[in-house]
């Protein structure tokens, strides 16, 4: 088998690329049984093996050859060199699923595959699909026909078919859509430039199975053709998302890893002893977030977490939580709590008014509540956009696949606070409030900002001009950022005359990483991206500038910058 190639991807990953999906298929699954200690993720996609490390127990340079001797079977316990194709196909668990074959691009991939859009349905159903890996949102399968992964060189049976030039804003949930060589599956509504070509009512993503999503890698999937239900047939009743609602119990769809410290009991119990909080103004938008999700990628689940993660850090610290203690992350400020007596808090991070009882609060310090139903309100914030505010014991809000954190493009986890949300107060304290009276953190610059950047996997998609353009232009921030990426604003990035054209098979995507769309624009990924992408990253900000990135408002500067030393 030919080595894979290892391309850089910042300071804290590699991304190995395969000559076929079958082998990057077979040498993933390899990877995960063999992995030292570090390898925090390994995120599979169509010929590409993402590798995210914790720098500080493996270094890239031990990574990169441990990756190397897997393969040809010179790592240590690492065995025999190995043909990089999976197992017997026809073994894996099979998957039937009922299409409506009414999508608005069957014309277009009836012309592409030469025959009439009554046939697409026929041509598409007689192929035996596999899940080759899960990408871009939780449950989405990339499905490949069976035969591809049988055999690394077959060719594919459908004509593949290229992205939509222009992505739509809103795919609706269960379209089963075309790129490339791939048949995807939406499991809800979100933005999408694939050929649609049906629908099926089959639930693709549920949080409270035991296996969340329907389809799992090398699962064997067949396409049924269905007609349409009748217009006056009642739909099937949608599942609730979870939210934290005013009775202070979660409703709706929730986890089976849920704790008994998240159970209505408790919830009900801390209520009676005043250790809720009550939302009385939400803000634009206010989440709850513990440390994240990581090691979920293989489900299309991305870490999500707090944006500005040292400013979570320290809020926790601050009133005596564990670090991963779930606290608020605040977008903008508005927002208005009342507390129970005897609770501790802090805000870090963006800063603006802080009153308790129309008391001014210092920032990054640890104030208390005196009485049941004191105000704690967060006027609009100056510096920065996004702030921790950290409860002492933390947000005791239920746990979904291992965390509290709301991912905004999944919609996994609890939702947006509202008004009358209660905010049940949990026990995660590390010991007392500390006695501190200066904690030596600057606010969020006004000014432009400074980004450390490494090269990306494929700086070699973009002529040297855009290289350059990258490091010397002053980019503005768009309006068009959230905590799925910031958009950048400036010169168009040109690619390379060989690149020109492409399309990039679906790779890993990491936080941090410098996407490139079509028009030329930068968009730097934030906690929320998907798992999986298809724009080439030209580089990626190194994990000691990222929190920067939470607090970028727009229409402020940045700079990007080559970070010197070696990663």
């Amino acid at each position: 088998m030919t080595a894979p190639r290892l391309l850089p991807c910042g300071d804290r990953a590699l991304l190995a690329e395969f000559d076929s999906l079958a082998a990057a298929v077979a040498t993933h699954r390899r990877w995960v049984t063999t992995a030292p200690a570090g390898v925090l993720e390994l995120v599979p996609a169509a010929r590409t093996v993402l590798v995210r490390i914790d720098p500080a127990v493996i270094g890239l340079g031990h990574a990169e050859h441990w990756l190397r001797s897997s393969v040809t079977g010179g790592a240590p316990g690492g065995g025999e060199p190995f043909e990089p194709l999976p197992g017997r196909v026809a073994d894996a668990p099979a998957v039937e699923l009922p299409v409506v074959y009414d999508g608005d691009d069957l014309e277009t991939v009836a012309a592409a595959w030469g025959c009439p859009a009554s046939e697409v349905a026929d041509r598409h159903a007689e192929i035996e699909w596999t899940c080759a890996f899960i990408g871009f949102s939780p449950g989405f399968p990339y499905l490949v026909p069976s035969a591809m992964l049988r055999d690394g060189d077959a060719p594919p049976p459908l004509p593949p078919l290229p992205r939509r030039s222009t992505s739509r804003a809103r795919v609706p949930a269960g379209a089963v859509a075309l790129a490339a060589e791939y048949c995807g599956i939406y499991p809800r509504p979100s933005p999408g430039g694939w050929q649609l070509i049906g629908r099926t009512e089959a639930v693709l993503w549920d949080g409270a199975r035991e296996q969340p999503a329907l389809i799992v890698p090398g699962a064997r999937v067949r396409f049924v053709p269905a007609r349409a239900r009748p217009a006056d047939a009642a739909p099937p009743a949608p599942r609730a998302p979870f939210a934290v609602q005013e009775t202070g119990a979660p409703t709706g769809e929730s986890s089976r890893d849920t704790p008994a410290s998240g159970s209505r009991g408790h919830e009900l119990l801390n209520r009676e002893r005043g250790r809720a909080a009550r939302v009385v103004e939400p803000g634009p938008l206010t989440l709850v977030h513990d440390l994240g999700r990581p090691g979920r990628a293989a489900l299309g689940v991305g870490g999500a977490g707090p944006f500005d993660r040292a400013a979570h850090r320290l809020a926790n610290r601050l009133v005596g939580n564990d670090e991963p203690a779930a606290a608020l992350e605040v977008l903008l400020g508005g927002l208005a709590l009342a507390l129970p007596a005897g609770t501790w808090f802090a805000v870090t991070g963006a800063t603006g008014p802080v009153t308790l009882d129309g008391t001014r609060i210092e920032p990054r310090t640890a104030a208390r509540s005196e009485r049941d139903g004191a105000l704690l309100r967060l006027g609009a914030f100056e510096h920065g956009v996004r702030a921790t505010l950290a409860l002492r014991g933390g947000i005791d809000a239920a746990i979904e696949l291992g965390s509290r954190s709301r991912d905004t493009l999944s919609g996994i986890g609890p939702a947006p606070l509202a008004a009358g949300s209660i905010l049940p107060l949990g026990s995660a304290v590390a010991g007392p409030v500390p006695s501190v009276d200066l904690v030596p953190v600057d606010p969020p610059l006004d000014g432009p900002v400074a980004l450390d950047v490494r090269p990306g996997p494929r700086r070699d998609w973009f002529d040297d001009g855009s290289w350059r353009a990258l490091l010397d232009a002053q980019w503005t921030v768009s309006a068009r950022s959230d905590r799925t990426g910031v958009r950048l604003d400036g010169p168009p990035l040109a690619r390379a005359a060989a690149a020109t054209g492409r399309e990039l098979p679906s790779e890993g995507m990491l936080p941090g990483g410098i996407q490139v769309s079509p028009d030329g624009a930068p968009t730097v990924l934030g906690p929320d991206a998907p798992v999986t992408g298809g724009y080439p990253v030209i580089a990626v900000v190194v994990d000691a500038s990222l929190d920067l990135l939470a607090q970028l408002r727009p229409g402020q500067a940045v700079r990007l910058r080559l970070a010197t030393g070696r990663p």
